[in-house]
């Protein structure tokens, strides 16, 4: 406690109100949750009645990290520190039953959500376009997000809208059906849940007596009636977030609710944590002055102790060509002159089509770079495909696996049957595949439908029970090829090149299968515990970008928000690209200034913008215009590289270390 600043300790010690802590960025907001926690604890509230929660895995274990360096393990058992949605899964498992659910809810992911929408609309969904499948989801996503139920939706659904409110009756049946849930009814349904059965509400207001919410400016609609809801009216939470970083409008996120919790807590005390232990004065003048053009319900300007630092540069460049090879040639030079090491780095951007030619010159240098949220392998449908069929021959109770592998390839068992099947299964308290071993359901189905269901039940059992006696191998490269899956890919992709990738990427797999079981016991090991070592693999690729290593980081500025680099070039500052073109014809400049803002903020010591005055686009090179953001900053804090001549002992310096570097690559 000693170490934090008076404000810090303000929001640490302050529990008899709720409490909202502006913390602009750089500010030791994570700092504050963590302490709070302990003087919470210290102060005679058991763990095991405090919640904190935030909106990444990472967060919450680096939360969790820090809380074990203030609590032994005694004080912090039962202690919460999770994501919203992870809470949310508790409570719905939690309260399954209420909910009308069987124990062992399904969670559906994005692709599995398309599959059913797909396969809604290829039966007769009233009035829609399986074209239009992107923007139903989404629309799905967004009700969901701003708490609006299916019946609500289709009471409010515009014209445009309406096919999308039928298709989310539909699949909110199928859902629960199925015994699963998506992603954002992780909120919704415990939202639902206790306003519908305030004896439970009352139950969770007991296990949890104090809540902290990180990034509290990146809530929707319906995550804040859930924080309302826990922390009841007498407030007993601790929110903390920045109005100036919120950057998720697109996935539903309100900074509008920081001046909600003013209308709905008459008694909020609010604390601004304006010190920035981060960037330099210099840099967080520019930001400052940045986003003082946007309006503000709280005002706050950040501050720092760490000198006023360099000039923060800008360069202009012929086009984006050039562009890639100056801020590599940038880079060079710059690690050779300071002895940094590349992960000092980062290369920030607004769009992933951004960061290509910047990788071709990396590489081109043996620059080592990493790019944040790359696809993972095991991200591709046809790896989560045939993990799919793995998954259900080692275990036929996994529903997730078996919805995704009924109709993959296509087998005309449709979601009515599926429907029927899930309803079945549910009343029944038992797995889809085991509902359909059973006679009753021929009691629900018609003759064809149970027909095609039992050919597919008899197949699954035939081939599990032949990769568990034979050559585990040899049999699920057998399956692969009876089930058509070649033809499958050629089917559902656009060219004959992206097909044949995906099933290299296939037999990649079972490659991979086959050396881990090499690996152990001689080729003897379970089928069942493969699966469950490459199911972790996937986690662990998912925890990649947790590994420090020397690389230079090229991320969107959406992806950088949260860390922080000695030294960041923010590429593509132009019109129609930072603002972004739909941001500026839907008058929705203020979000993209928070996230030119953000990126600045992750600056250390030093900042450089980077515009072309040229780009393809189209096929058509296009004239560029700097970002309207460039004009926003202050002059005589910025240095325009290119407007001057450069000193001829610079160009001399460059040389050398371009030649050093030369010569480390030759070496």
């Amino acid at each position: 406690m000693s170490k934090l600043n008076p404000q810090q300790q303000a929001a640490v010690k302050a529990i008899d109100h709720p409490l909202l802590v502006l913390a602009g960025a750089g500010s030791g907001k994570t700092r504050v949750i963590t302490e709070k926690i302990a003087y919470l604890v210290k102060q005679g509230l058991p763990a095991r009645h405090i919640a904190a929660v935030t909106f990444t895995n990472k967060a919450a274990r680096e939360m969790k990290n820090r809380v074990s360096k203030l609590l032994d393990n005694n004080q912090q058992r039962g202690l919460r520190v999770s994501t919203f949605h992870s809470l949310g899964l508790d409570i719905l498992r939690a309260e399954s039953k209420t909910l009308g659910y069987k124990a062992g809810i399904t969670l559906f992911d994005e692709q599995d959500k398309y599959t059913l929408l797909r396969n809604l609309i290829s039966h007769g969904a009233k009035d829609c376009d399986i074209d239009n499948i992107d923007s139903y989801s989404r629309q799905i996503g967004q009700w969901k997000n701003a708490f609006v139920t299916p019946e609500q939706s289709i009471a409010i659904a515009a014209a445009t809208e309406y096919p999308a409110a039928h298709l989310y009756v539909d699949y909110t049946r199928s859902l629960k059906a199925y015994n699963a849930v998506d992603f954002d009814d992780l909120i919704l349904l415990p939202v639902l849940l206790f306003q519908q059965h305030p004896a439970i509400l009352e139950k969770w207001q007991n296990k949890i007596r104090y809540l902290l919410v990180d990034e509290y400016q990146d809530t929707n609609i319906t995550q804040y009636q859930l924080v309302r809801l826990i922390a009841g009216n007498l407030g007993r939470f601790t929110v903390v977030g920045d109005d100036d970083q919120s950057i998720y409008a697109w996935r539903g996120a309100q900074p509008e609710n920081l001046a909600q919790l003013q209308k709905d807590y008459a008694r909020l005390q609010v604390i601004k944590l304006e010190q920035n232990y981060r960037s330099t004065g210099r840099i967080l003048k520019v930001a400052n002055q940045l986003i003082a053009n946007n309006p503000h319900a709280f005002e706050k300007r950040l501050w720092s102790e760490l000198g006023y630092g360099d000039p923060l540069r800008v360069l202009s460049h012929k086009d984006e060509q050039i562009e890639a090879q100056q801020i590599v040639s940038e880079i060079i030079h710059h690690k050779f002159k300071t002895g940094s090491n590349y992960q000092d780095y980062a290369i920030l951007y607004r769009g992933n089509h951004q960061s290509r030619l910047f990788e071709k010159g990396l590489r081109e240098n043996n620059i080592p770079y990493f790019i944040s949220g790359s696809t993972s392998f095991f991200a591709y449908s046809e790896i989560k495909d045939i993990l799919g069929y793995l998954r259900l021959f080692v275990n036929q109770d996994d529903d997730a696996a078996f919805l995704r592998v009924i109709n993959t390839p296509k087998r005309e068992i449709g979601p009515s049957t599926l429907e029927k099947l899930g309803a079945y299964a549910n009343e029944r308290h038992i797995s889809l595949f085991a509902a359909s071993t059973e006679f009753g359901l021929s009691q629900k189905l018609s003759e064809k439908a149970m027909h095609r269901l039992e050919k597919f039940r008899d197949w699954v059992i035939d081939t599990a029970d032949r990769i568990d006696r034979g050559d585990t191998f040899a049999v699920i490269e057998q399956f692969i090829d009876q089930i058509g899956y070649s033809q499958h890919l050629q089917e559902e992709s656009k060219t004959k090149e992206s097909a044949d990738r995906k099933l290299k990427n296939v037999y990649e797999l079972v490659e991979w299968l086959r050396r881990i079981a090499d690996k152990e016991t001689d080729g003897q090991k379970p089928l069942a515990e493969i699966v469950a070592k490459i199911m972790l693999m996937d986690i662990m690729e998912r925890n990649q970008e947790d590994e420090a290593s020397d690389q230079v980081s090229l991320m969107t500025l959406h992806a950088a928000k949260g860390l922080e680099f000695p030294h960041v070039f923010l590429i593509g500052i132009e019109e129609n690209i930072l603002p972004h073109q739909n941001s500026i014809e839907t008058d929705n400049i203020e979000e993209e200034r928070r996230l030119a803002y953000v990126g600045i903020t992750r600056a250390q010591r030093t900042c450089t913008f980077s515009y072309c005055t040229h780009r393809k686009r189209y096929g058509e090179v296009a004239e560029c215009e700097p970002s309207r953001f460039l004009s926003e900053l202050p002059a005589d804090d910025l240095e325009w590289v290119n407007k001057k001549q450069l000193d001829p002992e610079v160009i001399k310096e460059r040389g050398k270390a371009s030649l050093a570097h030369l010569k480390t690559m030759l070496s």
